[in-house]
Formats: C-alpha cells, sequence, structure tokens
C-alpha cells in the first residue's frame, strides 16, 4: 500500500496528475471524542458513498461500487469502536466527484452530523486504485485532515481501515488500530473432539483464511512484533511442540520439541526471544530461549505452577499468574527472573494476564465469574470490563492498547467459544463474526 499526499484539486485525471501532492494542514477545531469517557453522546459523522470520476470495472468490482463498499467499512469500523455514531452511506446524500474536497456544507446539518467523511475512488490505467479520503468539521465548514493510498483493487479493504484510522486518531487524539489483523484458533466438531486449526482474518474478521489444516491440535498463537510470524503450540503424536510460523512463505519452523508439557509461548518486544511454561519434574516453571532455538532458561523455581507469562513493552518486566500462593494470583518480576512480586490481592484467583502495549495496564481473566478485568502493574486500579458472559477468558490487547479483545464459551455441552472485544470504558462491547467458532485470539500490530 502506497500512501499519497492530495492535491487540493483533481477535476480532471490530468489535473490530477500535474498538481502536485499537498498535505493540508490540520485547521483549529474543538471536535474530538474522549476515549475514557464512561458515558456520553458519541460523535455523529456523516458517510456518504465515495465518489468516482469515472465508472471503471476492476478485478474487485466497479469503481461506484467499490465507493460504496469502502464508505460501509469505514463506517462499520468508527461505529464498532463505540465513540462514533455513522450516518450513512444509505439514506443521506451521495457527493459528486468534485465535492469530495470541496462539500456542500449546507446539506450536512440537516442529518445532525458534526462531522463528514468524503473520497474518492478512482482507477488508473494500470490497473491500481486511487483512493482519497478527507475529514471535515461540519459546523466551522473546515477541513479537518486528508490522506490518500495506491492500492492494489484486492486490498481496498486495508484503504477503507486507514481513512477510519485517520479518522480516529484525528478525532480522538490516540494511535488508531483498526488496519491490523486477529490470529485465533478455529475450531470445529463436538466439543470432546474439537478440530483446532489456527487462522488468521483482519480486525474485524473480513479477509479470513486458515493457515494450519487441523491434522494436528493448535494453541495459544501470538504475533511476533514485526507481525511477520506467529508462535503456537502444536501437539503431534501427542507430543507438544512449538511452531513459528512464517505468514509471508506459509513456512513452519520447530523451534522446541520436548515430552514435557508446553505452554502460551510468547515473542519478547525485540522477537529475538521465546517466553514459555514448561511442566518438568512435577513442577511448571516460566523459561525463556531464543527464538532460533536453544537450551530453554529457567525463570521460576516455586512449588506450583507458574505460567501465562507476557513481556511489558520495553522488554523489562514479565507478568504471570502462579499458585504458589495456594490459588491462582498474578505476579511480576524482572525479565532474568529477579525480584518476584505479587499485585493481584482482590480476592478470588486471576489468570492469562496480558500486558498492554502501552504499558500501563495489564489485562486479565478473573476466574470464578470468568470476566475481563485490568489493573496498573502495581495492581492498583482493578476493574472489571466484562461480567454478562457466561466464560470470558484470555485477553489481547490492540496496538494502541485501547481495546480488548478475548473468547467467550456459552454454557452446556453444545456451547460454542466466540470472539468478542470491548473498550477500556467497559461500555462498547461486541461480537466479531468468525466462519467457525473462535478462542484464544491475538491482536497483531498495525500494519504498515
Amino acid at each position: 500500500m502506497k500512501v499519497i499526499g492530495l492535491p487540493l484539486l483533481f477535476l480532471s485525471a490530468a489535473a490530477f496528475a500535474q498538481v502536485p501532492s499537498a498535505a493540508a494542514p490540520e485547521q483549529p477545531s474543538g471536535l474530538s471524542v474522549d476515549v475514557t469517557a464512561s458515558a456520553g453522546d458519541d460523535l455523529k459523522i456523516a458517510v456518504p458513498v465515495l465518489a468516482t470520476d469515472q465508472v471503471r470495472t476492476t478485478v474487485a468490482g466497479g469503481t461506484d461500487a467499490l465507493g460504496r463498499e469502502i464508505a460501509d467499512v469505514i463506517a462499520a469500523d468508527l461505529r464498532g469502536s463505540g465513540l462514533f455514531r455513522p450516518i450513512g452511506p444509505s439514506g443521506i446524500p451521495s457527493i459528486t466527484f468534485a465535492e469530495a474536497n470541496t462539500p456542500n456544507f449546507a446539506i450536512w446539518p440537516q442529518t445532525g452530523a458534526e462531522a463528514l467523511v468524503s473520497g474518492f475512488v478512482r482507477a488508473g490505467g494500470d490497473g491500481q486504485l486511487t483512493v482519497g479520503c478527507y475529514l471535515y468539521d461540519v459546523n466551522l465548514k473546515s477541513e479537518l485532515k486528508r490522506t490518500g493510498f495506491v492500492v492494489a483493487p484486492r486490498d481496498w479493504r486495508r484503504a477503507a481501515h486507514k481513512c477510519a484510522d485517520m479518522i480516529y486518531a484525528r478525532l480522538s487524539g490516540e494511535s488508531p488500530f483498526f488496519d491490523s489483523r486477529i490470529a485465533y484458533i478455529a475450531e470445529t466438531g463436538p466439543k470432546d473432539h474439537r478440530v483446532k486449526r489456527l487462522a488468521i482474518m483482519d480486525s474485524d474478521g473480513a479477509n479470513h483464511r486458515f493457515l494450519t489444516n487441523g491434522q494436528n491440535l493448535v494453541l495459544t498463537p501470538r504475533f511476533s512484533p514485526d507481525y511477520k510470524s506467529i508462535v503456537y503450540v502444536s501437539y503431534q503424536q501427542r507430543r507438544p511442540h512449538v511452531f513459528v510460523y512464517d505468514i509471508g512463505t506459509g513456512r513452519q519452523k520447530l523451534v522446541l520439541d520436548t515430552p514435557n508439557q508446553v505452554i502460551a509461548p510468547r515473542f519478547s518486544p525485540d522477537g529475538r526471544t521465546l517466553l514459555f511454561s514448561m511442566s518438568q519434574g512435577g513442577n511448571t516453571d516460566i523459561y525463556k530461549m531464543p527464538v532460533t532455538g536453544g537450551t530453554p532458561q529457567r525463570l521460576t523455581n516455586s512449588p506450583g505452577i507458574d505460567v501465562g507469562g507476557s513481556f511489558s513493552p520495553d522488554g523489562s518486566r514479565i507478568v504471570f499468574e502462579s499458585d504458589r500462593s495456594g490459588k491462582q494470583q498474578l505476579y511480576v518480576m524482572n525479565a532474568d527472573g529477579s525480584n518476584q512480586q505479587r499485585i493481584s490481592f482482590g480476592g478470588g484467583s486471576y489468570a492469562t494476564p496480558e500486558w498492554s502495549p502501552r504499558g500501563d495496564l495489564i489485562a486479565y481473566t478473573r476466574l470464578g465469574s470468568f470476566n475481563i478485568g485490568v489493573m496498573s502493574p502495581s495492581g492498583s486500579g482493578e476493574r472489571l470490563l466484562t461480567n454478562d458472559g457466561w466464560q470470558d477468558e484470555s485477553p489481547t490487547w490492540s496496538p494502541n492498547g485501547r481495546v480488548i479483545q478475548f473468547f467467550r464459551t456459552s454454557p452446556g455441552r453444545g456451547g460454542k467459544s466466540t470472539v468478542w472485544q470491548v473498550d477500556l470504558t467497559g461500555r462498547n462491547i461486541r461480537k466479531i463474526p468468525t466462519p467457525v467458532d473462535g478462542s484464544d485470539p491475538t491482536w497483531g500490530p498495525l500494519l504498515p
């Protein structure tokens, strides 16, 4: 995907080619959203169908149809964030190609919109799409931000997510997260004989594909920091193996083959080290080893079960769970295993801790009630984000540390596992569509 600056005028293809790219300065505006607000009115934003200068056919469809589909994805992204109330693209006025960057501001107050997203889709002679996206303050009649992309037609959804990312970042002041992907365990079959395959999809559930064939059980995937690889546990001949899957080539590399039980491998922030739990000699401890393989180094050695390690963003500390006190609690330690300290004291048990990419919070599963919660790395500020599911577990953070995905299992023998997400206010929760049951999601970094 190539990011381009958008010219001030593009009334014809020739004019577009001749006018130098120009990034419009951001205009002062009081228009914004508060990502930390626990309640309030969501920002009403109009998203009409993106215009096209000339309807042309591409391998992904006509540019007129793509204009509607891109607007649909932008609106869905903004709505799913819980911060915006998109209007359109159906039921609101359409825009002309010239109006993409010169809006008719007189018509938009009638819709109640405070902000307007407009843009265009154009197919070039080389088969590439140019997608332009503009954000306006309706009341001040001013442009707030613009962005543009040249993409292959098959990547039109990425252009839509990038546009939504621009809007989210400009109005919230936070880093974006829509143009990212999720890996998870795709589950089929009865509960007592589940087939578990590694699968990957866009953050909204689109562009789904299976990465493994289901012949061997696959568990606990996690992305590498550069998004190029996924580490996971696979059972072959009832023996655990740790594999690193190369997303670009589809090759799997075996990095650990052991007769011992291995749990939840994770990458370090620099991508050079794997953290995992391993049972040996009747004890389960946390180990680390080079991602290229080698002899595991034990970091914990207390009696009991120590599992679920996750690095802090700077790689200096690790959060994990341990039952050394009699029931599962959360602990932090230095990356070399020193200075192990308990941080959970709220009563009950805690599991599956995951350090936020911002470094300010740790997400976890509260056992007993099986809800998703967060606390500071010191253990203060504990609060639950979910409380209406049967069994919520295994949190994973969005790239900007503002949203958490997890999986929810419904009760009974026919219960299904599904992927969900919730923001840090706890009030914006939604199900992520998957073609089959899904568990153990892992959220990858923002795509380049």
